[in-house]
């Protein structure tokens, strides 16, 4: 009679092990099923005897997979992916939708969503030797300032037609959302009395209504038709200068939309720089968790999910007392512990193979 009892014990724990063997196999496979999403892909073809649906849905897909690569990859990099065939592209897809169409006028109207593969877009880029960045939305404070140099004079907020213009210009691909100060009598004579000073000045006493962290100046020199642009910008307490000069410019609305479109390049780029992934780290780590613990274990497979700089992970070694992962990962181990920790994980690193609480 004992011994049955131990029997049924040992099977019912072999059939146990194996449901959480499996449990965690499915959970891991999903670092390969992560995608990226793009939404609102706009189609318009001609509805006549031409018509063919399929290749409407290719020009979703290359769309798609364009407006995505642009939020990746630093804009000196994209000579590297001009003219990439469907081909190539249609392999990156994980799925799609049709979220809105109609007939109009002969023409066909759509609206699409594509699901691209995570891992497959950044082995693509990887193979091109080009690093990518987390594709992450940043709310930034900017302040056009426009110093006319021969008149000695500083435009404000509605008299500046770059403070004007800035948000008619819009790309969907940009991650950098810009939130512009309203007019504040103050902040005008701060600024005017700082004008032959500008360049120096710290602009914290400005930046500190908006309660924003981030922030970009940009001062804008005009001399005769000519235009010096120097930048201050402060994302995610990075701060760097840029400088830009724009020269036989006739200042109007079309010109300082160009302009402007330049400038917003650049700032994607400098933010794209912070969170840019070095696929070229392979920093390889081993890590346990108690194997009882099924909720800790979901909470960190959920966490590896939403990491890009995770280049791979899988379960090394299991048993009924632990669970040992195997990840690769695209940069330094401060990194890395700084981004689990955040999230109210307790890594002990005294082991060779860190313990996660």
């Amino acid at each position: 009679m004992i011994f049955k009892k131990k029997l049924l014990q040992f099977f019912l724990y072999i059939f146990l092990l194996n449901i959480l063997i499996f449990l965690i196999q499915f959970s891991t496979n999903k670092v390969y099923s992560k995608t990226y999403k793009i939404e609102n892909i706009e189609v318009v073809e001609p509805y006549d005897l031409n018509f063919n649906k399929l290749e409407v849905i290719d020009k979703a897909f290359n769309k798609g997979f364009f407006e995505l690569i642009n939020k990746l990859i630093l804009s000196e990099d994209l000579n590297k992916i001009e003219g990439e065939n469907i081909k190539t592209i249609k392999n990156f897809v994980d799925s799609f939708s049709i979220v809105d169409e109609k007939f109009a006028d002969n023409r066909y109207f759509a609206k699409f969503e594509v699901q691209f593969i995570k891992r497959e877009i950044l082995d693509y880029l990887e193979n091109k030797n080009i690093y990518p960045s987390s594709p992450i939305v940043k709310k930034t404070f900017i302040l056009p300032i426009f110093l006319d140099l021969e008149k000695n004079d500083i435009s404000l907020y509605s008299k500046n037609i770059f403070y004007k213009s800035w948000n008619n210009t819009k790309e969907k691909y940009f991650l950098l959302e810009y939130i512009l100060p309203n007019e504040d009598i103050e902040d005008i004579k701060i600024l005017q009395n700082t004008i032959n000073s500008i360049e120096n000045y710290d602009f914290k006493e400005i930046v500190s209504k908006y309660n924003l962290n981030d922030y970009i100046i940009s001062i804008i020199f005009k001399e005769n038709e000519n235009i010096r642009i120097l930048s201050k910008v402060n994302l995610n307490d990075n701060l760097s200068i840029l400088n830009k000069s724009y020269k036989n410019i006739n200042l109007n609305d079309p010109t300082a939309e160009i302009i402007i479109k330049d400038l917003k390049l650049s700032y994607e780029n400098q933010w794209k720089k912070i969170n840019q992934i070095n696929t070229s780290i392979k920093l390889s780590l081993l890590l346990s968790i108690d194997s009882k613990n099924l909720n800790l274990i979901n909470k960190f497979e959920n966490k590896i999910l939403e990491l890009d700089f995770i280049s791979n992970y899988y379960v090394q070694n299991f048993s009924s007392d632990k669970t040992v992962y195997k990840i690769v990962y695209n940069s330094t181990p401060d990194k890395f512990l700084s981004e689990f920790r955040s999230d109210g994980f307790e890594i002990d690193t005294s082991y060779k193979i860190w313990k996660i609480k």
